[in-house]
């Protein structure tokens, strides 16, 4: 699996106007997230909400074109850059934090929300747009294969302001950063299919278990081979420089052996962050840690930035009816897929409650991933324009309307979990029998 390779297909507008100088488009980019912070104080909205319809604005205006937004837009969308550079910083430093303890005890439910879970909710929504709705065979399943994995940066940010008991706030984040695998398997299998008379089923297994099975070895690889490394460094600087290039060093040694370079990242932040936590005699915690909150701030600050510039605003308006209709598909397939899946499966021997299942299903936030995935689709694909509004549009409702909820239903079920004991809890003291 390579994201690019499907990046490469998509056709890019060149936009004639000068191009800014590369420092004043930082001096923009940062300001615009500076001037973004404050609002959000100010209005009491989240920051990335805020930041999201500061892309709006700018992209429905000329001065996106002159300050060069349209070129950070390109490049990271259109140009294949979000994934490779945008990504890896928020899996790590999320990941990183995940104790031992911690995985043991959520890894069953989140790994197969990632893989069985992204399967089940791609054919309900393909099925309910073919069936129910009436849209063709393969725009519906290449609708459903874009929009069904949750997206890594959305998730991430809403389970980082959700309060939720930490467990639950865990699996949704392993989930999200293990799903691209499936989703982007499904989506290059569906594409393949569109212009192949059959596939191989064999073929394709084989394809997704190096895509998820050879992200998870490259992954190891790195982070056994830093913590070497790590051994004879006792500098600051040093070791947060180490961490970054295994970051982005497993990425693009996962995507250029054709894996999941989403997946190697997060088994390098597992490993690296567990590895890390049994080692009492390191002495620079506290700065690698601060280290990657600001990488992770200033990543996510741009992932929901090009969230902004993606959305055409009046176009989602003018369909905003079909619009609200899918997302009700997208949402359905969802509660499906989380609800027959932590049915089945529990966590520590105890059963999920229904306030837990409610939040998963809310929290699958879509985003980012889906656009990107969007933009790469063949200019020649018919319905190809329908389908990446269908994606921005879901897309929007998701991170306004579902994390809205999301904080909303977290307030009233989890009242009693504050912020600062959300590393403590476990299943014992949150999930006992609650209603829905």
């Amino acid at each position: 699996m390579r994201i690019v390779k499907y990046i490469k297909n998509a056709q890019l507008e060149i936009d004639h106007q000068p191009v800014p100088s590369t420092e004043v488009v930082i001096t923009l980019l940062l300001g615009t997230m500076l001037l973004a912070f404050i609002v959000s104080q100010k209005v009491r909205q989240p920051y990335t909400l805020v930041l999201v319809f500061a892309g709006i604005l700018l992209a429905a205006s000329s001065v996106s074109s002159v300050a060069g937004f349209n070129t950070i837009y390109g490049q990271l969308v259109t140009g294949g850059l979000f994934v490779g550079l945008v990504l890896p910083p928020l899996l790590f430093e999320s990941m990183m934090d995940i104790s031992s303890s911690e995985f043991r005890a959520i890894a069953r439910p989140a790994l197969s929300l990632a893989t069985v879970g992204v399967v089940v909710a791609t054919v309900v929504t393909g099925l309910f747009l073919w069936k129910a709705l009436g849209v063709p065979f393969y725009p519906s399943f290449l609708f459903a294969a874009l929009i069904s994995p949750t997206d890594t940066a959305t998730v991430l940010e809403v389970f980082k302001r959700v309060n939720v008991p930490n467990r639950l706030a865990r699996m949704m984040e392993t989930e999200a950063g293990f799903n691209d695998a499936t989703g982007i398997t499904i989506f290059a299998i569906i594409l393949a299919s569109m212009t192949t008379s059959s596939l191989s089923l064999t073929s394709v297994f084989i394809d997704f278990l190096w895509i998820f099975g050879g992200g998870v070895l490259v992954g190891l690889g790195v982070a056994l081979a830093s913590r070497l490394l790590l051994r004879v460094l006792n500098d600051p600087i040093a070791e947060c420089i180490l961490t970054l290039a295994a970051v982005f060093g497993s990425y693009s040694v996962a995507e250029g052996l054709g894996a999941s370079g989403l997946v190697a990242v997060s088994i390098t932040g597992l490993t690296y962050g567990i590895i890390w936590a049994a080692d009492e005699s390191r002495r620079h915690r506290e700065v690698l840690r601060n280290f990657w909150r600001i990488l992770a701030f200033l990543a996510n600050s741009i992932a929901f930035l090009t969230i902004g510039l993606a959305t055409d605003l009046s176009n989602i308006i003018e369909f905003i009816i079909p619009i609200v209709i899918v997302f009700g598909a997208v949402l359905l397939a969802r509660f499906v897929s989380v609800y027959s899946i932590l049915g089945l499966i529990g966590i520590e021997k105890t059963r999920f409650p229904g306030s837990w299942k409610v939040t998963a299903t809310l929290g699958g936030v879509r985003g980012a991933v889906s656009i990107v995935l969007a933009a790469s689709l063949p200019a020649s694909l018919a319905d190809g324009d329908l389908l990446h509004t269908a994606v921005l549009g879901v897309s929007f409702i998701s991170i306004v309307a579902q994390a809205y909820l999301l904080s909303r239903y977290a307030r009233a079920k989890f009242a009693t979990t504050t912020s600062s004991s959300r590393a403590a809890i476990g299943p014992e003291s949150s999930v006992a029998p609650t209603s829905t």
